[in-house]
């Protein structure tokens, strides 16, 4: 059975739903699916590019963190206790 996947709504990238960050362009998907549509707009109302490059160095201190030994820990903590379709608890309201 494949794993659901979630398409990354800044740069159109596959991800697995699971994913903390989008493995292209490194948003945090949760922000992104409660709120990218709204920055989009503001973007274009203020003619911005819709999704500028990110940063190298956030790139990489973003993707050292997910290949990293909490990373690893984590995904053999989540494959032993079976904590796959766990939903994760709902973040306080602002």
């Amino acid at each position: 059975m494949s794993n659901p996947m979630f398409i990354c709504p800044q740069c159109g990238e596959s991800n697995e739903e699971s994913a903390k960050n989008c493995r292209a362009c490194r948003i945090n998907l949760y922000w992104a699916a409660q709120h990218y549509a709204e920055l989009a707009h503001i973007k274009q109302s203020q003619q911005q590019p819709s999704h500028p490059p990110t940063a190298s160095f956030l790139l990489q201190s973003s993707q050292r963190a997910d290949q990293g030994p909490v990373a690893t820990w984590l995904a053999r903590t989540i494959q032993r206790f079976g904590l796959q379709n766990a939903v994760p608890p709902k973040s306080p309201p602002d």
